[in-house]
């Protein structure tokens, strides 16, 4: 049963940086657009591409896990404070308290690892 729950967490961790990141690599130009307007340059959609769609593949996986969470959660803690502060818009408040919450979820990862099945856990072996 822990593989099956190794597996989920995975899953369920990832699942929305792979949507996320697919969605702006597919939507680049409204990506770019978005950034500008939030006061980010522009310059950095690709690397939120990286770290979303590559990086929630690459937890998804079970790739380097470690390194991968600390990432994501570094960076869900920087979108929080970046993009979600405006408490006075619906839904801001919440979506702050869920990227905090998903660096928590992340600190597990890089203090435990992927678990298995997982690439890491091929290497390892």
């Amino acid at each position: 049963m822990d593989k099956g729950l190794e597996i989920a967490a995975r899953l369920l961790m990832s699942l929305i940086f792979i949507i996320a990141g697919w969605g702006k690599l597919t939507g680049y130009s409204g990506t770019q657009g978005y950034f500008t307007s939030i006061g980010l340059p522009a310059i950095l959609v690709p690397l939120v591409i990286l770290i979303e769609l590559g990086g929630g593949l690459a937890l998804l996986f079970g790739l380097k896990t470690r390194w991968v969470a600390a990432i994501l959660a570094l960076f869900s803690i920087g979108s929080a404070f970046i993009a979600h502060t405006n408490f006075a818009e619906p839904g801001q408040m919440n979506n702050f308290l869920k990227n905090l919450a998903m660096a928590g979820g992340f600190l597990l990862f890089v203090k435990y690892g992927a678990g298995a099945p997982s690439i890491d856990d091929k290497i390892a072996k």
